[in-house]
């Protein structure tokens, strides 16, 4: 494969939604992040980002995209400095342009986990340097790459299956999951009341991938339409950060938590085709402060997912948390990192 300097195709660039790279960068991401894997379990040296000093902004709290980026920084050799909603001046007494001036003169890269979408877009705009979306209320693209990166490593090729996400279809998640799925020919069923479907303009976007990579997308409130044949079913809290509709989404979602039934319903539960797949924090007992909550509440010990699939053989949202540190590793070094890879190929896979 002819050797091309990394800056000709990632150098520079932010990360802000999957929908702006091509379906093979993503590839290569998902496929770096396995190689950096490899690296850091063989504990070889891979200290791409040398001296380099990253900006943390959290708005929302997190254990895996903090944990994520600070270990992934250090590991590259790069310093990272966590700055916390009270720790700074955005969007308080100082603008998100005024903020990412300051801080791109700083600062050698910028990861944001926050609300507004247009805010990562402007802190990319004005900073100068990198910017890399941790979370926002409409895409969430680093998880999507350890998503698929341990989708591949259970496996071993992404095209042709099918992943079932079942909850809230209009979160950041669900957007993120069926485009990024629809990119790499993967067919994303999103399961949930008509009233928690994807808006159009993420199906548009959708339908527009599948037609060159052959993904079937599909938004259904059907559970036995949607999980028939799924290799990987997915769920995620019904309540999203910064929400408090406990009681409406309680009364729409319960019918659709993830039990042994529905991963029976799949068809795959005996010859070793089927994963479950969660982003984490999962409430499937009472052994949290919200768990005791919603018990005290509502009356429920388990709401997406039960604590029986949550505990399975099927389960391996542990793997997709540690995916989380080697897959922002592979955004960090491929958009920062002064070194050479092969060029991406457009008709990955």
């Amino acid at each position: 494969m002819e050797e091309a300097k990394i800056n000709s195709v990632f150098q520079g660039r932010s990360l802000l939604a999957e929908k702006d790279f091509t379906p093979a960068e993503i590839n290569y991401l998902v496929d770096f992040g396995i190689h950096l894997k490899a690296l850091k379990k063989n504990r070889i040296p891979h200290r791409y980002l040398e001296g380099r000093n990253i900006a943390l902004l959290f708005a929302k709290t997190s254990t895996r995209t903090r944990a994520a980026f600070t270990t992934a920084s250090i590991d590259l050799g790069a310093h990272p400095e966590y700055l916390g909603k009270d720790d700074i001046q955005l969007g308080i007494k100082e603008s998100t342009e005024d903020t990412a001036r300051v801080l791109g003169s700083m600062f050698d890269a910028i990861e944001r986990r926050g609300f507004s979408q247009q805010e990562v877009e402007d802190l990319a705009k004005y900073s100068g340097v990198p910017v890399w979306n941790g979370l926002t209320d409409q895409w969430h693209p680093t998880q999507m790459i350890a998503d698929f990166m341990t989708v591949k490593e259970e496996f071993g090729h992404l095209k042709g299956l099918t992943l079932v996400y079942v909850g809230d279809g209009r979160n950041n998640m669900a957007n993120s999951l069926i485009v990024t799925g629809s990119m790499l020919g993967v067919n994303v069923h999103i399961v949930a009341p008509d009233s928690l479907h994807p808006s159009q303009e993420v199906m548009d976007i959708a339908n527009d991938f599948a037609v060159k990579s052959g993904a079937k997308p599909l938004a259904t409130s059907s559970i036995e339409e949607g999980v028939k044949g799924a290799n990987i079913i997915y769920s995620d809290v019904w309540v999203s950060m910064g929400e408090s509709n406990w009681e409406e989404r309680v009364k729409l979602l319960t019918p659709y938590r993830i039990t042994m039934n529905m991963m029976e319903l799949t068809g795959n539960t005996e010859n070793g085709k089927l994963i479950f797949m969660h982003c984490l924090p999962a409430f499937h007992d009472t052994d949290t402060k919200y768990g005791k909550e919603i018990k005290e509440q509502y009356g429920l010990t388990e709401m997406e997912v039960t604590d029986e699939v949550f505990r399975s053989k099927f389960a391996r949202q542990f793997e997709e948390a540690e995916n989380r540190m080697h897959s922002i590793k592979a955004i960090m070094a491929a958009t920062l990192g002064n070194l050479f890879i092969p060029a991406v190929p457009q008709d990955w896979e």
